[in-house]
């Protein structure tokens, strides 16, 4: 049973506040479920547009009858860690001073003896719900982030009272959202977005978390304006259980930056499939609709890598060389290096700067001699922060941190003879939140997180491997030629 406080200083950490939890029906009846909650999670992610979650009940008064719940009512509650009084980091979900989240279904019906019923309600937020409701036919001029705002704000569609913190866009356009859902109108924006105060960053992140929308660019994650790096905002390490150090002034401190447990989901690029999904090269064939002509740029990972700030930054000459995979040669010839097969990936866009007959200046749409070179890029930095080092932490409860947020992981290399080298060079340093599981059971809250990161924290120099194989190539035999089959030999 989720045990409930309402203390300003925590006694431990993982200690939260949670006053209450209520269930509101759809003739405005309310109960509180803070006696029969078992569980409660809830998730939060850069990928996703909206916060969800699942409260697990033990019911023995069958409430979910007396209430006629079914699917329309709504949960409000606030959770938040203690000495926390900043509403900026509360999970606000009251009715006084918040947003409820909607009951969108209940699954996991069953009795587990006479009398007692246990069910799993789970919810969304309300801009979740209103994205199913509504489309959006219409079209949009000027800056890119505006649009996003009145998407956002707009009553025909999801028509938010939460919070926004965005990113400037540097483009404007005329946007035309041809019968989407509102999110999916967003994210297309998203995708040709270029922020105003950085002269490299590609593509923007619309998500959604406890505290509001966000709509930033990846760099704005690990950099300010891409210019100066950007601090932590939590230092996590790793200790043994067994390990105990008698030197630790302040132990709930200590704990709330000490990881229960972690695991590598990517424990290293997979060179495979980013080969296919065009992050080390890729060609974009761009035909420009308004002259008829074309363009096919090359992206070319290792030449490029400076071009965009990564998790890792640090404004040195060094950054440059933080990529996770070498630039050496990777074949018999000895001189390409993975990043020299444009071929690997080869796409075909239309594009045009004059979409709708007007030239409106040099920041009106996108250049078409840039257009290919940008979405090449922008396609390699989403896959290099997937399908990169993904790594995930079991960390007590601290309700200010979110996804986006930039965190650094101390991590000491296993190796025996590397007892004095405080961080491993390669899975050490810093990562993005990009998941927030939060965690309420028993008398304890706690974090499950994914992190990211699409560099390392030691420059990666080019090597020379010298692949050597014989010059020899094997030879052509025809299976029905009797001097050469190989079935004849052996009769």
């Amino acid at each position: 049973m989720v045990k409930f406080f309402t203390g300003s200083d925590a006694d431990k950490a993982g200690d939260y506040n949670l006053s209450h939890i209520d269930l509101i029906n759809h003739n405005g009846d309310i109960i509180d479920l803070k006696y029969i909650v078992i569980e409660m999670n809830i998730y939060e992610s850069i990928y996703k547009n909206a916060v969800t979650g699942s409260i697990v009940i033990t019911d023995a008064k069958n409430q979910i009858g007396r209430l006629e719940v079914q699917g329309l009512e709504r949960i409000a509650f606030k959770l938040a860690s203690p000495g926390i009084t900043d509403a900026e980091d509360l999970l606000d979900a009251s009715v006084e001073t918040g947003e409820p989240f909607h009951v969108y279904k209940i699954t996991d019906r069953k009795q587990v003896n006479q009398g007692l019923l246990v069910y799993t309600l789970h919810f969304a937020s309300r801009e979740f719900m209103r994205n199913l409701r509504t489309k959006v036919s219409q079209a949009y001029n000027g800056r890119l982030d505006m649009a996003v705002q009145k998407i956002l704000r707009d009553e025909k569609y999801i028509d938010t009272r939460k919070r926004l913190k965005y990113e400037k866009t540097g483009n404007s356009d005329k946007i035309v959202i041809p019968n989407l859902r509102p999110f999916d109108a967003i994210q297309m924006i998203a995708n040709k977005s270029i922020p105003a105060n950085s002269r490299s960053a590609v593509g923007y992140f619309f998500y959604q978390t406890v505290k509001g929308f966000r709509f930033r660019s990846w760099e704005s994650m690990v950099s300010n304006q891409g210019s100066t790096p950007r601090r932590p905002k939590q230092r996590f390490h790793y200790m043994p259980l067994k390990h105990k150090d008698n030197t630790i002034e302040n132990k709930i401190e200590h704990d709330f930056k000490s990881v229960q447990s972690y695991r590598f989901i990517n424990n290293f690029h997979d060179v495979a499939a980013n080969t296919a999904l065009g992050t080390y090269a890729h060609k974009v064939i761009s035909y420009n609709f308004f002259d008829k002509s074309y363009t096919s740029p090359e992206y070319n990972y290792h030449r490029q890598y400076q071009d965009t700030k990564h998790t890792d930054f640090s404004n040195s000459i060094k950054d440059n060389n933080k990529h996770p995979v070498a630039g050496g040669p990777v074949d018999y010839d000895n001189e390409r290096n993975i990043s020299e097969y444009p071929e690997s990936r080869i796409s075909l866009q239309g594009t045009t700067q004059f979409l709708h007959n007007k030239a409106k200046g040099a920041k009106y749409g996108l250049d078409v001699e840039q257009d290919g070179v940008l979405d090449s890029q922008r396609i390699s930095q989403r896959n290099q922060i997937i399908h990169g080092t993904t790594l995930k932490l079991v960390v007590k409860g601290q309700s200010y941190l979110e996804p986006g947020d930039l965190i650094e992981f101390a991590l000491r290399p296993v190796d025996s003879d590397k007892v004095d080298v405080e961080q491993d060079s390669r899975y050490g340093g810093q990562y993005i939140i990009t998941k927030i599981r939060h965690q309420i059971a028993n008398d304890t809250y706690v974090m499950v997180m994914e992190c990211c990161k699409d560099s390392i924290m030691t420059p990666a120099y080019a090597g020379q491997p010298e692949y050597k194989a014989s010059k020899r190539k094997g030879d052509l035999e025809d299976i029905y030629d009797s001097s050469t089959n190989i079935y004849n030999r052996h009769n």
